[in-house]
């Protein structure tokens, strides 16, 4: 516990084979000289087929006001990603884990790493999931400063089109013709 009584929550470090090799605090593990670590993104589907993108807060320490994909988070010491997801959707968009199944890993090996205007950096391995959700979002505005649910070929577009308006990681992800597929676009 930390003195606020809240849980620190640890993400995984990872050497430069790509193994586990110890865990530090999330909140303060993005730096300028952020080290290697495990995380995870997701690309929600409705039952429309559309695909759910978010803005993330204007409080978050970085990419703040960028739209991307529907979530990402990190794995905690021993948790599996696919749990991570689910835990982190009810964390970050308010979603009932029971509303989410045909959860499938698309890019099992995508890592980047990037460098948000301010300095701070995102160094990750971070495989890409979809998953389907048959419920409503219930965004925590300390996450998702906004939301849509758009057409997947739309998104694709408007990626391409300007992606200095969403996250480096979704520019990157959506250029394998693997997610694309998998979203539907």
């Amino acid at each position: 516990m930390t003195a606020d009584s809240h849980t620190t929550e640890l993400v995984v470090l990872a050497d430069e084979q790509g193994a586990p090799c110890g865990t530090a605090d999330k909140a303060t593990v993005h730096t300028t000289d952020t080290p290697l670590h495990f995380a995870f993104s997701c690309y929600l589907l409705n039952d429309a087929g559309e695909v759910l993108v978010t803005r993330r807060a204007l409080s978050k320490k970085t990419w703040p006001g960028v739209w991307t994909n529907a979530m990402c988070g990190h794995p905690g010491p021993g948790e599996k990603e696919a749990e991570a997801l689910v835990r982190r959707g009810t964390q970050e968009l308010g979603i009932d884990p029971a509303d989410v199944d045909e959860i499938r890993c698309v890019l099992p090996d995508f890592s980047y790493r990037a460098v948000d205007s301010s300095g701070i950096v995102e160094w990750e391995i971070c495989p890409v999931f979809t998953a389907r959700l048959h419920g409503e979002v219930h965004p925590r505005p300390e996450e998702v400063d906004s939301y849509e649910w758009v057409a997947p070929a739309e998104l694709v577009a408007s990626v391409s089109g300007t992606p200095f308006a969403f996250s480096p990681w979704m520019v990157s992800q959506l250029a394998h013709e693997e997610l694309r597929r998998a979203i539907g676009a």
